[in-house]
């Protein structure tokens, strides 16, 4: 059977890059130095758009899904050949979601997802809770996003492997004082689904909230495809849909699950 690969890069960049402005500078730099085979696909951040750690201002940069932002990412997407998937407060009428998309290299929305679960502190005060996960194609493979904190609850990565997920991007702020779910957590996540996973976090420090760095690119098996440490960085992969196949027949989880007593 014929495997298609697929290319995708996480990007983790500075979180106190100052605004949409150089937030789209860093990332046409980064994509223009790249060079070489285009990419499939490239993560950003959690709220890469705005910024995480920046308090009220978080609603007087929201945009909606196809605001100025969206239309200049449109516009790097086609000019570098790439799906582009990036954070952004959205807004909708006088309610915030903390909300990621990914556009395609035609410049087209192709995957949006809201923020499932708000940790205690400011994005509960600042943001509505999302409803739902849904699934887009990229070529062969079917992805979903979750947002830093949904990925923290195993049921949201057994919801969308058990919908089909081969890829599953995670764009995230992640702290320094939570280094474990870059580490240990999220390795875990793709081993007990059989999945790729994603983590797209920040490095140094915004307004005073230290970023872990730690994004990377993890196997169905668990095992570690990229890695970044602490400093601003593209990381890639190839991914294949047969990794996610051997995965899950080597350990079928989702199926051996069902002999459960309170499992439904």
């Amino acid at each position: 059977m014929n495997d298609a690969t697929t290319i995708v890069a996480v990007a983790q960049c500075a979180g106190d890059l100052d605004g949409p402005k150089a937030r789209l500078g860093w990332l046409s730099d980064r994509l223009k130095a790249r060079g070489g085979t285009p990419l499939d696909l490239i993560i950003l951040p959690e709220l890469f758009q705005s910024g995480y750690n920046i308090g009220d201002q978080l609603g007087l940069r929201a945009e909606a899904p196809d605001g100025p932002f969206a239309q200049a990412i449109a516009d790097l997407a086609k000019t570098h050949n790439t799906a582009i998937l990036y954070g952004y407060p959205e807004r909708q009428g006088d309610r915030l979601f903390n909300a990621a998309q990914c556009i395609d290299r035609t410049g087209q929305s192709i995957g949006h997802h809201r923020k499932l679960l708000l940790p205690p502190g400011f994005e509960g005060d600042h943001f509505s809770a999302g409803a739902r996960c849904d699934l887009f194609r990229l070529g062969d493979l079917s992805v979903a996003i979750l947002i830093c904190y949904d990925v923290e609850f195993p049921e949201n990565l057994r919801h969308v492997a058990l919908a089909g997920a081969d890829i599953v991007a995670v764009p995230t702020a992640l702290g320094t004082g939570w280094g474990v779910v870059a580490e240990r957590l999220v390795p875990t996540r793709a081993f007990e689904n059989g999945v790729y996973l994603c983590y797209a976090n920040y490095c140094s420090a915004e307004n005073g909230l230290d970023y872990f760095g730690g994004s990377c690119i993890v196997a169905p098996d668990g095992k570690d495809l990229a890695r970044a440490a602490g400093e601003p960085v593209l990381i890639e992969a190839v991914l294949a849909k047969s990794a996610v196949r051997a995965a899950q027949a080597r350990l079928p989880y989702h199926t051996d699950r069902l002999g459960l007593p309170w499992v439904g």
